[in-house]
């Protein structure tokens, strides 16, 4: 029998929960990425070798997100409380990693041991969160499987693509490395916490959510507290890579300048520069180096002169020595660089303000790149690159890029490359040279002494087919180093350095050189 009240469907639940946990993935997993690529761009930093440092942390961490997915089926069943501790424990362990790993290599000299342990911890915790979310996403709603899966998964990759972007173009430029990893944990932790809690709060018990509360209060606290040292925690742990005081500091998005100086036995200040850690010059003996580099380069036609890196304009410095220098291009990638150079008092002393000087033209961009479609031709090319470490350095010593730099030539035109320690890194010195002959040139190796190097290499090469002879203008300024005799000296290598069978590098195919400058100079 009627009522006369008409009967109403159940009423719809309630699509904020759900889309609330879904935020919840997306930012869990945004940070799940940001922290592997914290990983593997301190690695870059502080080690080198780019390809293993990435292919290490990546294989270790989806290895254990595999160990995690296993490890959290028996926390199914409570699986709110089970979510918020992991991701309490991820946004500490994420947050510290790369302050712990930056602290670990310069105060106890490990590194990669720490690495592994500290990428498989994340990895377990990142891992977990799939299946306890799988759950918690049910609870909310019951759906097929295979839709949950793919609401699931949507949600996790466009995460990581937020993550992977503002890696580099918001967290680094913004808070830098340490910083960031923390601001990530901060995220995390709310996310994955207090987000959770208040979506599952009627399914919680009060003494849970206390419990959890109180240990979530307890990381923020922490990171909070890291994050307000850091900077001094950097500094600290930054001169204990270095033997001298460091003066001056940057982190740009390519690379970290640090400058020391120090009273040399001479007397003298001796600056220094550093590159990620490896040493480009000391100004006891820097003119020795550059002299070397740039003024064989310079016997020829000098009218127009291409610089590629030289950023710090030191031998930028020796070219304008010459009056008959019409015009310079220094290509360099990173403005943080050149601006040093113009602006930091004692390097622009050293470089004589050479990058004032009206005849030259700087230019920040790729050196691959900018070779493409090279604006003209020089007479004299001086290449000046870091050494080879990484495989994004490696592209500027390969066959590919030698093939690129011969739109820049002049018929005539000599090019100088530094290529590194025929001494400590004989094999990377060879593969340069090897390169630059596969890439159509006559070269000429050569070497010489520089103290705070060591044994350094160099090759000079043409585009003719008789081997470039090694020599000075005749209009050469007077050299504090180098002369003719220490030219003829400089092409004779000893036997035990002398060419080995060695192969060119490419691009598909890197020479990336083994040491790096920290582990050499304690040689």
């Amino acid at each position: 029998m009627s009522t006369g009240v008409s009967a109403r469907p159940p009423a719809a639940p309630s699509r904020l929960p759900r889309f609330l946990l879904l935020f919840a993935v997306f930012l869990c997993a945004a940070c799940g990425l940001v922290y592997e690529l914290a990983l593997t761009a301190l690695g870059s930093y502080l080690i080198g070798n780019s390809v293993l440092q990435t292919s290490i942390v990546l294989s270790v961490m989806v290895f254990a997100m595999g160990v995690g997915s296993l490890a959290a089926k028996p926390l199914r069943r409570r699986a709110v409380g089970a979510f918020a501790l992991v991701e309490g424990l991820l946004a500490l362990v994420g947050g510290l990693s790369v302050l712990t790993l930056y602290v670990a290599f310069a105060w106890l000299k490990i590194y990669t041991p720490a690495m592994v342990v500290i990428a498989f911890v994340v990895g377990v915790l990142i891992g977990a969160e799939i299946p306890l979310l799988m759950t918690m996403l049910q609870r909310i709603r019951q759906q097929e499987a295979g839709g949950a899966v793919a609401d699931m998964f949507a949600v996790d990759y466009i995460g990581a693509l937020v993550g992977g972007l503002c890696f580099p173009l918001l967290l680094l430029p913004t808070f830098g490395q340490l910083k960031g990893a923390l601001v990530i944990g901060v995220v995390n932790a709310v996310a994955g916490v207090l987000l959770v809690l208040w979506i599952f709060r009627h399914q919680t018990r009060r003494a849970v959510q206390g419990a959890l509360l109180a240990g979530v209060t307890a990381v923020l606290g922490i990171l909070g507290g890291a994050y307000a040292l850091a900077d001094d925690i950097e500094v600290t742990a930054r001169q204990q890579l270095y033997r001298d005081p460091i003066v001056r500091t940057e982190r740009t998005p390519y690379q970290e300048i640090v400058v020391t100086r120090a009273a040399a036995f001479t007397g003298e200040a001796d600056l220094r520069l550093f590159l990620n850690g490896d040493l480009q010059f000391s100004s006891v003996d820097e003119y020795r180096y550059h002299e070397a580099l740039a003024h064989p380069a310079l016997a020829g036609d000098r009218s127009s002169v291409l610089i590629l890196g030289g950023g710090d304009g030191l031998a930028l410095r020796e070219v304008l020595r010459y009056d008959d220098v019409e015009e310079v291009t220094l290509v360099d990638l990173d403005p943080a660089m050149t601006r040093l150079a113009r602006s930091y008092r004692p390097l622009r002393e050293l470089n004589g303000d050479a990058l004032a000087d009206p005849r030259v033209r700087v230019v920040n961009a790729d050196a691959f790149t900018w070779l493409r479609d090279v604006p003209g031709r020089y007479g004299a090319v001086i290449i000046d690159f870091p050494d080879p470490d990484t495989a994004a350095m490696a592209k500027l010593y390969s066959v590919e890029f030698y093939h690129l730099l011969t739109k820049a030539l002049d018929p005539e035109a000599r090019v100088v490359v530094q290529a590194g320690s025929p001494f400590f890194a004989p094999k990377a010195y060879w593969s340069i040279e090897a390169g630059i002959r596969e890439a159509g040139y006559a070269t000429t190796p050569y070497h010489v002494d520089v103290p705070s190097f060591g044994d350094w290499g160099f090759v000079i090469a043409t585009r003719e087919e008789s081997t470039p002879r090694l020599r000075l203008a005749a209009e050469a300024p007077a050299l504090r180093f180098l002369d003719e005799d220490v030219l003829r000296a400089a092409t004779v290598f000893p036997r035990d350095r002398r060419a080995a069978d060695v192969r060119a590098s490419t691009l598909m195919d890197p020479a990336v050189l083994e040491y790096t400058r920290h582990e050499w100079e304690n040689y």
